[in-house]
């Protein structure tokens, strides 16, 4: 459907945004008679100065010592009791001190500034004292007014404010101006920006890893293409349709496909651009845009980041009984389902905060569908992979499938910065294809950081950093629920002196014993180190973070501990995120803690149990990583052997092929 509201042509041919045939556009005419009463008042300016009175100035005592002792001066005329003009006799010019100034010219021929004229005049009697009277120097008092000088000093600077005035409000007209812009009146209209059809290259076949996500939305692009095979069984197009995920898993992605797919116009706009500074601007732009489509409807409304216009109005942060944000989001609501007619618009939104938003938002009849987003399996990063990399120039040898299994956690955009990282490190090394190697350090560059070889570590705390790392590979390989490890480095990378890389295992839920494991695993560094060195560093700050929240959501939330029993104060409402009050008493918080220290304790003790055990493989897995810096798995497979429960689940395995096989 064309946009009704678009530009019409000239009577010559000529668009409203195409110049003129001379090649000045339209905006400078418009303009230009401003820029000339400014000239003009200029050059006016410029007349006067240079026309006004061009005798030299003179000092007291040039006047006194050089004119007035050489009896050269024929007259004085006093203007305005400020300023002495001078007139030398005729017959000095252009000889002497006056060779500059051509004989016959009238004067006055030099200014001395008098200050008081009562001073001046008695200075002038003291210098002719013993003079005779008709020898007197012949002094006039006169008072002129220059009337243009005056106008000009008030004219000129009331025209150049005026004038930036009205060049900045023709610059922010539309099309006033390089990039137009909005008139400043028009403050309260809809920043939408509109994709009509063809305008979004994106489609569906761009968007791999969410075909469940595909189908919902596909159904509401299909029901504006084709809206009587659903409203003949009296079906309802749906009002709203809310994307809700972590950050990078596709949720503009799939907005923009479906602005590429939807033959209908589509208006995209950010949650922050209702919002500004002055009361009811936010308001004014919703029944703004949403005019707009419904004039154009069926059409699509997608708001990015909706949660900044969206937040429960219970969880306010501002503390003015009237404020902005809420306003906004009054009038979206009105604007969705209320007493006004919405036919054919649908709103699509997107936002990684579902948790804030408010309820009145989220129930049936405004955003009907709510769509989550999760991070994709593995499966899904391999299409995923399959869709950034196409573009790539690769090797023969490239795992796509390898890739995707080394990836677990990473979204998206996650992945797509995989591989424009690895495409810049193959560059950098002068290849002619992509291969693994470059795929790896890419993927430690995304998740470690940037390397730094060049950051000086004394022998001492990298033999430290070195047996840390050991104790966390030596711990999570004896462990059997402890994620599977696949190397062990000690190079710095961003604000780490060294990484342990694990391929963590895909659970949906996990158990005591699981998380138990991973605290152990969590705590390896550590325990190593007073087991080796009998003192502990500050280098496990980021392993007790994470420890310590673990083992207070083991606790308070997971209801893991026996004498807390099947308790959870987990707050998914999140209600208590602006209370000062907690969902427990006193007693309970210091149960919690008691018993989140007693955990992480058990788990520390059974650690370095588990390293003091198997003291051998820790020293020398050290040894090896401070020669070789970087070890991979064959190297640990080398040193601990076969994973125990690894070895176990391959036997059982062999056993069920054998079987089957019989």
């Amino acid at each position: 459907m064309a946009q009704q509201d678009r530009k019409r042509p000239f009577q010559d041919g000529r668009q409203p945004s195409e110049p003129d045939n001379d090649g000045s556009g339209g905006n400078f005419t418009s303009n230009s008679w401003i820029l000339y009463i400014l000239l003009a008042l200029l050059v006016v300016q410029i007349f006067f100065y240079f026309n006004s009175s061009s005798a030299e100035q003179v000092s007291w005592t040039e006047f006194k010592q050089e004119m007035l002792a050489n009896k050269d001066i024929e007259k004085i005329t006093i203007v305005n009791k400020e300023t002495a003009e001078i007139y030398i006799k005729k017959d000095k010019l252009g000889q002497g001190r006056y060779n500059k100034i051509e004989s016959g010219t009238e004067g006055p021929h030099y200014t001395l500034n008098i200050g008081s004229i009562e001073t001046f005049e008695r200075s002038l009697e003291e210098a002719q004292q013993g003079v005779p009277p008709e020898e007197r120097i012949d002094v006039n008092y006169i008072s002129r007014t220059n009337w243009w000088g005056n106008i000009l000093s008030w004219v000129v600077p009331f025209a150049i404010i005026i004038g930036i005035w009205i060049f900045i409000l023709r610059r922010i007209r539309p099309g006033g101006g390089v990039g137009g812009g909005n008139n400043i009146f028009d403050m309260g209209k809809s920043k939408a920006k509109l994709f009509e059809k063809g305008q979004s290259d994106v489609t569906f076949d761009d968007v791999a890893g969410l075909e469940e996500v595909k189908v919902e939305v596909k159904e509401i692009v299909d029901f504006l293409k084709n809206p009587s095979r659903y409203t003949r069984l009296g079906a309802k197009i749906p009002k709203g349709v809310l994307l809700v995920g972590p950050p990078g898993t596709g949720k503009t992605l799939l907005a923009r496909a479906v602005a590429g797919e939807a033959s209908v116009p589509f208006y995209s706009i950010s949650g922050s651009e209702f919002v500004e500074m002055f009361v009811g601007v936010g308001a004014s732009r919703v029944r703004d845009l949403f005019k707009k489509a419904k004039q154009n409807s069926p059409s699509i409304i997608f708001i990015d980041e909706i949660d900044a216009v969206g937040r429960s109005r219970g969880k306010a942060v501002s503390l003015q009984s009237n404020d902005e944000r809420e306003n906004t989001l009054n009038q979206i609501l009105t604007e969705m389902d209320g007493f006004g007619v919405n036919t054919g618009v649908i709103v699509l939104a997107a936002t990684n905060r579902g948790d804030v938003l408010d309820r009145a938002l989220l129930r049936p009849g405004r955003f009907d569908r709510q769509i989550y987003l999760e991070l994709p399996t593995k499966k899904e990063r391999l299409a995923i992979f399959k869709v950034h990399t196409k573009p790539l120039k690769l090797s023969e040898a490239i795992d796509l499938e390898t890739l995707s299994s080394q990836t677990p956690g990473f979204s998206g955009a996650d992945i797509a910065n995989v591989c424009n990282e690895a495409a810049l490190i193959a560059a950098r090394r002068n290849k002619d294809a992509i291969d693994m190697h470059d795929f790896y350090d890419a993927t430690d560059r995304v998740i470690g950081g940037l390397e730094k070889k060049s950051k000086i570590i004394s022998e001492k705390e990298k033999k430290i950093i070195a047996f840390h790392e050991a104790g966390h590979a030596t711990v999570s390989w004896y462990l059997e629920h402890a994620d599977s490890l696949l190397k062990v480095s000690i190079v710095p990378r961003g604000r780490s002196l060294g990484a342990a890389w694990y391929l963590p295992q895909e659970n949906v839920i996990y158990n005591k014993d699981q998380l138990v494991d991973r605290l152990c695993a969590a705590l390896g560094g550590r325990a190593a180190e007073e087991v080796v060195f009998g003192k502990v560093s500050s280098g496990a700050l980021d392993d007790l973070e994470k420890v310590t929240k673990q083992a207070y959501t083991m606790v308070a939330f997971y209801g893991l501990n026996e004498k807390l029993g099947n308790i959870s104060y987990y707050d998914s409402t999140g209600q208590y995120e602006q209370s000062l009050q907690k969902p427990y008493s006193e007693a309970t918080a210091q149960l919690i803690d008691q018993e989140v220290h007693n955990l992480v304790e058990s788990a520390y003790d059974r650690t370095k149990k588990v390293l003091q055990e198997h003291r051998e493989e820790l020293e020398n897995l050290a040894q090896l990583l401070l020669r070789k810096e970087v070890v991979f798995k064959k190297d640990l497979i080398e040193i601990f052997g076969r994973r125990p429960h690894e070895a176990e689940e391959e036997e059982e395995s062999k056993v069920v092929e054998d079987g089957d096989g019989e």
